[in-house]
């Protein structure tokens, strides 16, 4: 299906894999969302699949990916399932010639998220990524922040994020984001991804990175600690620590600039602080109930208006997937 035709009228889409994240984050932002309809879900498990429809008045159910992939009443995909099977599904998206949004991380690897790219791009199909925070109010507003130059040039990022183990992980059940198999990185790929991928967007791309890392709990079979530098292309240098095995929880993001600085966390909702030469200023701005509605509002705005642009791509995750990679040693 060309681009064209999803421009005029009523785009409707089709979600592989209904589970959490589908429930409030981004599920219902696909139906809040003036231009989409969500018309079809799909889950292995049909009664979860057929429950799932039932509660979000979502008209089809599947228990089969590629009954939903080529359904003719489908114009696109979004594909929510744990990322060891992205490349698998984005692959089918793609052959099947329909747009397709891809929770984060792209895939697990650099390798197959440029598969997903190639494919995508060979066709000339829209590709997004659910790197969400890039069209954030919360995020946009450090954006223009540093874009009018409220610190002056900015020099170095610095991002701690610690947090005890849960009780699942000291459980020690399964769980796939911990589970190297699914998910190597453990919530190093699980969360990290999303403020790589912030830094990439506020401050250029990071050109350089390297990184040390290891299982010190062995509480799962992925790692649960991460040590990290790296440089931007615009000079700014880098540095996180992620670890997942601490006595208390802490998240904060320092970008230190010629002029000021300003601090703020990836996931919690503490306030923005500026600090300039004309002082300190504390900001608080609030997720939206649905955290992607924004991002799924960017989307629409590019598949109807040749002048919109969304900031998180295929090409922009692909980088994002360079970075992790080159961070964990893998390339």
């Amino acid at each position: 299906m060309s681009l064209t035709k999803l421009t005029t009228g009523t785009i409707r889409w089709g979600i592989i894999g209904c589970g959490n994240v589908t429930e409030v984050k981004s599920g219902p932002a696909y139906q809040l969302t003036k231009g989409f309809e969500l018309n079809a879900v799909m889950r292995r498990d049909a009664v979860k699949a057929e429950d799932y429809a039932k509660r979000h008045q979502v008209a089809k159910f599947y228990s089969n990916p590629d009954d939903l992939i080529n359904d003719p009443e489908i114009d696109a995909v979004y594909i929510a399932t744990p990322p060891d099977s992205h490349m698998y599904y984005a692959l089918k998206v793609a052959d099947s010639g329909k747009p397709c949004c891809i929770e984060k991380p792209m895939a697990p690897n650099y390798k197959e998220s440029l598969a997903i790219q190639t494919a995508f791009e060979s066709k000339k199909l829209p590709l997004f990524i659910a790197y969400y925070r890039r069209t954030l109010p919360r995020f946009t507003k450090i954006k223009t922040w540093l874009d009018d130059g409220a610190i002056g040039e900015a020099r170095t990022v610095q991002w701690t994020l610690h947090k005890p183990p849960s009780k699942i992980d000291l459980s020690q059940e399964f769980n796939w984001r911990t589970d190297a198999e699914v998910a190597p990185g453990g919530y190093f790929d699980d969360l990290a991804s999303h403020g790589l991928d912030l830094f990439n967007y506020l401050l250029g791309d990071i050109e350089e990175a390297r990184g040390f890392s290891s299982n010190q709990q062995k509480l799962y079979s992925a790692i649960d600690c991460v040590a990290a530098v790296w440089k931007h292309k615009t000079g700014i240098t880098g540095s996180g620590n992620w670890n997942f095995g601490t006595y208390h929880r802490q998240d904060e993001v320092i970008i230190t600039g010629s002029k000021g600085a300003i601090q703020f966390s990836i996931f919690d909702n503490s306030p923005l602080v500026l600090k300039s030469e004309e002082g300190e200023m504390k900001l608080e701005i609030e997720h939206p109930k649905h955290i992607q509605l924004h991002h799924v509002e960017a989307i629409r705005d590019q598949l109807f208006y040749e002048d919109s642009y969304h900031p998180s791509t295929g090409n922009s995750a692909l980088q994002t997937s360079w970075v992790m990679d080159k961070i964990l040693g893998k390339i």
